[in-house]
């Protein structure tokens, strides 16, 4: 259950084939050059002190060694410690004296970075790679021996890597998954996502978020995988020229891939299916999308933590634009394949099947993360009893359909009613100006909350804070509509695509405490 063996397999199997194709460096690499390539950085690893178990940072877009670093850890028996380069480098800094690696990794982009991360923490080696960099990594490999490093291997509950939570709650803390949770994801991948030999799979995500896992899934069935610093025409240029079959994409890349100029014009026959994830998307865009791209849609909900947990079938999509069960794309669908979930009050009794009494989501999966590292207190809130406690808030039916309906943290009170912002954007999403938006609580002296929608426009298009508010009210109870709206450029958003409320919140809320 290694996945640091994966390059090996597919070596041997189909030694010549294409196993990565790295558009933003205009490289390819096959089977048999990836695997000799991981077994010397292994080697060359072990060869710097490191023991089953050290940790392993990289700071780096996505890029073939960044995919080699995953595969050479787990031969090695390390863990990888995958970087958010949207970070400052103070927070960065933080992150990796909270962890303490042995060796940090920079790619050329971040050269400069490191140099100033070296005056704020003590490594025992930092490698480098790249044009501008001081030769480190590839001199690493150099001198390192391309032999199997089985003695080193990790058993099935090692940990293999460490990725950071989007901090969508406020801390961001290091998730920890083995080679066991990382399995039983892919295995929940492969049945929902329907994997098949012939699959070309783009990686439109950063490797410091869970979608890695995704794309290594797919270079564990022997298909390329295609990485992508994300641009929309970009993607599309990509899906056409590379003959893409399947990617994972957030509401936003979906929204501005179908706003592109000449859309039409681009061929995406290789399309077999679309992953979507990141938070819930409205269901004007899920039938934009089933309409404008010639393949079947899932939907994925999952959390660093939990990484897939439950899936909307390719058959729900299909049923629901027929007009069956159309309520469902507004759901994230049932549990997945090695997964058992449940809705439970705060004493952990489920709550009823009636669609309409909402409860937290509780997960029981060998896909669920071994812990925050070094924070046995949250670990211990979060796993429970072999279940994890999401912190999300949800409905389910007597079909067991999930509805999200919020964050716990997020969820609105304004005079004593709680208005979940899930359902709010749902609505306000119908308005055909609207590209996204969320929506949060703002204080107000008389409800103590009132609900403010912040809102972005498609390219081109207007609305006035009347029309939205008027819009979102066909679709609401009176005192679920939104009674202000902002218009922004952009919301602000963690790696993993998910909106940062809390960053919208902060401005009313300074100085005043909030009771959710």
């Amino acid at each position: 259950m290694n996945q640091g063996l994966i390059p090996a397999k597919w070596a041997a199997l189909t030694p010549g084939r294409t196993a990565i194709v790295d558009v933003p460096n205009q490289r390819r690499i096959v089977w048999s050059d990836l695997d000799k390539r991981v077994r010397k950085l292994a080697n060359g690893l072990r060869a710097l002190g490191l023991q089953n178990g050290d940790r392993v940072a990289v700071l780096s877009r996505n890029c073939i060694e960044y995919k080699e670093l995953f595969f050479a850890a787990g031969r090695a028996g390390v863990v990888l410690q995958p970087l958010n380069w949207r970070l400052a480098a103070v927070a960065i800094a933080a992150l990796v004296e909270s962890a303490k690696p042995k060796v940090l990794i920079t790619s050329p982009e971040y050269h400069a970075v490191a140099v100033e991360l070296q005056r704020l923490v003590d490594l025992p080696h930092w490698l480098q790679f790249g044009a501008g960099g001081d030769g480190s990594y590839e001199d690493l490999m150099a001198s390192s021996s391309d032999a199997e490093p089985s003695s080193t291997l990790s058993a099935d509950d090692d940990p293999f890597f460490m990725l950071y939570t989007g901090g969508t709650t406020g801390e961001s803390k290091g998730v920890v998954h083995s080679h066991r949770s990382a399995s039983m994801c892919m295995l929940n991948q492969t049945v929902a996502e329907r994997i098949v030999p012939t699959d070309v799979h783009m990686l439109t995500g950063q490797m410091f978020h869970i979608p890695i896992v995704i794309s290594m899934n797919y270079m564990k069935h022997g298909c390329p995988v295609v990485l992508v610093n994300f641009e929309a025409r970009q993607a599309l240029d990509v899906i056409q020229e590379e003959r893409v079959s399947t990617f994972v994409g957030i509401t936003t890349m979906l929204n501005w891939m179908m706003a592109v100029e000449n859309f039409a014009s681009y061929d995406l026959s290789s399309l077999r299916n679309i992953q979507y994830g990141g938070g819930p998307m409205p269901s004007s865009v899920v039938r934009a999308a089933f309409d404008s791209f010639p393949c079947t849609l899932i939907q994925a909900y999952g959390q660093t933590e939990g990484a897939s947990m439950s899936f909307l079938s390719q058959e729900d999509h299909r049923d629901a634009m027929r007009g069956i069960n159309p309520q469902r794309l507004r759901s994230c669908g049932r549990e997945g394949f090695v997964t058992s979930i449940r809705v439970v009050d705060q004493q952990g009794r489920e709550v009823s099947k009636d669609g309409a009494t909402p409860g937290e989501i509780i997960v029981r999966s060998e896909a669920n993360m071994m812990g925050y590292y070094n924070r046995p207190d949250l670990s211990a809130t979060t796993l429970r009893d072999g279940w994890m406690w999401t912190g999300d808030i949800a409905t389910w039916d007597r079909d067991n359909y999930i509805y999200i309906v919020d964050r716990a943290k997020d969820m609105i009170i304004s005079g004593g009613e709680n208005i979940f912002s899930v359902q709010v954007e749902e609505a306000i999403a119908r308005h055909p100006a609207v590209l996204e938006c969320a929506v949060i609580g703002v204080p107000d002296d008389e409800w103590g909350e009132s609900v403010k929608a912040v809102v972005v426009l498609k390219p081109g298009q207007q609305a006035t804070e009347q029309e939205v508010i008027d819009s979102a009210r066909q679709h609401l109870a009176s005192y679920q509509k939104p009674r202000s709206v902002d218009f922004v450029a952009e919301l602000p958003k963690a790696s993993t695509g998910k909106i940062l409320k809390r960053e919208l919140r902060a401005p009313y809320w300074a100085n005043r405490e909030r009771q959710v």
